[in-house]
C-alpha cells in the first residue's frame, strides 16, 4: 500500500478518524464532549446480518472497479472496498505500523464493522432530521486548523489537495462527525443520570482506595527483641513496650519517650515520620496508625521487628473541598461507565433492527 504523505499522518486522525472514535476507547466528559461513535465488542453478534459470502479479490488494488466494490450493504446504502481501505491507510498512518498483530484480513473485517456501525449511526441521525448549520461545521473546521497548526485556509486548501482529498468531502466528514455527535447526545447521554445515592454509595464501597495518595503526619515509638530474639527476649520487649505505653497514657510526651526508649531511626528526632502519604507505607503498620484519632497515640502492635506505637499528629480526609472533589470524580467515573454501557446497548439495537449484507 502506498505511503501516505506526511501530513496525513497528522490531519487524517485528527480529523477523519478523532471524530468518529473508532481507534480510540475513551469515554466523553461528563461535562458534555461528546464521543463521536462507539468501539463495541470484537465479537458481538448482530442480528439479521447475513453471513459472508465472499472472499477479497486477488486482483490489483489499484483497479477501478476493485475499488468501486461493494463490501457491505447497510439497509440499502453501500460501502464500498474503496471506502474500506482508505480507512484502512487511516490506521496504518495512525498507528505508525504496516501489518498489526492480528494481521490485515482481520483488522479489515473489524474496521468494516465499525464502518457499518458508523453508517448506521449516520442514519438514525437522518431518521431524527438532525439538521447540522454551515456554521458548525465552519467551527470545527477552525478546530482542525487550530490543531494542525494551519494558518489559513488556502494552506488548508494545500495540505488537503496533497492528500488526494478536496475541501468539499472534508467538509463532509466534518458533517457526519456533527450528526453522529448530536444523535449520540439526543439517544445516549441526555438520557443518563447520575443520583447522590449512587455517588454516596460508590464512595462508601471505596473510601479505602480514594483516600489513598492523603497525606499524614505521624510519629513511631519501636521497642526491638534483643538478639537472638527467642521467646524470652520477645516477652521482655512486649513488658517494655507495655511499660512505655503506660507512660503514655499517664500522659508523658510522645517525643520525649521516643528519643528516651524507642530503638527506630527516627528515635533523635523524636520518634517523627514526617508526612507521608497514605499507601506509602506497609498495610498493617499504616492501619493502625490510621485507626486512632489526631493526636492520639495506638497500643503496643507486635510485627516481626519488634512493638511498635504510633501517635497520629494529624490526617487529611475526605471533608470540605477534598470531599466534593472526589464526589466530582465518582460523579465522572459513573457517568463513563453509564455512558458506556447505554451506547453499546444503542448501537446493539439498531443493528438488531437493521439489514446488513457483509460481502468481504
Amino acid at each position: 500500500m502506498r505511503a501516505l504523505p506526511r501530513w496525513a499522518v497528522i490531519l487524517l486522525p485528527a480529523t477523519l478518524l478523532g471524530g468518529c472514535g473508532w481507534f480510540t476507547a475513551s469515554a466523553p466528559s461528563p461535562r458534555g464532549s461528546l464521543s463521536d461513535a462507539v468501539r463495541t465488542s470484537e465479537a458481538r453478534a448482530a442480528p439479521r446480518v447475513i453471513p459472508r459470502v465472499a472472499s477479497m479479490s486477488p486482483r490489483a488494488p489499484d483497479s477501478a472497479d476493485v475499488l468501486d466494490r461493494v463490501v457491505a450493504v447497510v439497509n440499502n446504502e453501500a460501502i464500498t472496498l474503496s471506502e474500506l481501505l482508505e480507512h484502512l491507510a487511516h490506521y496504518f498512518a495512525e498507528n505508525r505500523q504496516s501489518v498489526p498483530r492480528e494481521g490485515e484480513p482481520a483488522l479489515r473485517e473489524r474496521l468494516l464493522q465499525r464502518l457499518v456501525e458508523h453508517r448506521l449511526q449516520l442514519q438514525e441521525a437522518s431518521r431524527d432530521r438532525i439538521v447540522v448549520e454551515e456554521g458548525e461545521i465552519t467551527e470545527q473546521l477552525a478546530d482542525v486548523m487550530k490543531r494542525m497548526g494551519v494558518k489559513g485556509q488556502e494552506e488548508l486548501e494545500r495540505v488537503v489537495s496533497a492528500q488526494g482529498l478536496t475541501m468539499e468531502s472534508l467538509r463532509n466528514r466534518l458533517r457526519e462527525q456533527i450528526m453522529i455527535k448530536k444523535v449520540i447526545r439526543r439517544r445516549v447521554a441526555l438520557r443518563i443520570s447520575v443520583t447522590e445515592q449512587e455517588i454516596d454509595r460508590y464512595l462508601l464501597e471505596n473510601r479505602t482506595k480514594l483516600e489513598t495518595g492523603l497525606a499524614f503526619h505521624a510519629r513511631h515509638i519501636l521497642i526491638t527483641p534483643a538478639s537472638p530474639a527467642g521467646d524470652k527476649e520477645w516477652e521482655a520487649a512486649r513488658l517494655k513496650a507495655e511499660e512505655v505505653w503506660s507512660m503514655l497514657r499517664a500522659g508523658q510526651d510522645f517525643a520525649e519517650l521516643a528519643r528516651r526508649y524507642s530503638q527506630d531511626p527516627s528515635a533523635p528526632d523524636g520518634g517523627d515520620l514526617g508526612v507521608m502519604k497514605q499507601g506509602e507505607l506497609a498495610s498493617e503498620i499504616e492501619a493502625q496508625i490510621l485507626r486512632v484519632r489526631q493526636g492520639e497515640v495506638s497500643g503496643p502492635f507486635r510485627s516481626k521487628l519488634g512493638y511498635h506505637m504510633f501517635k497520629l499528629e494529624w490526617k487529611e480526609s475526605l471533608s470540605g473541598e477534598a470531599l466534593a472533589q472526589t464526589k466530582q470524580q465518582i460523579r465522572d467515573i459513573l457517568y463513563r461507565e453509564k455512558y458506556q454501557e447505554r451506547l453499546e446497548a444503542w448501537v446493539q439495537e439498531i443493528k438488531g433492527r437493521a439489514i446488513i449484507e457483509i460481502r468481504l
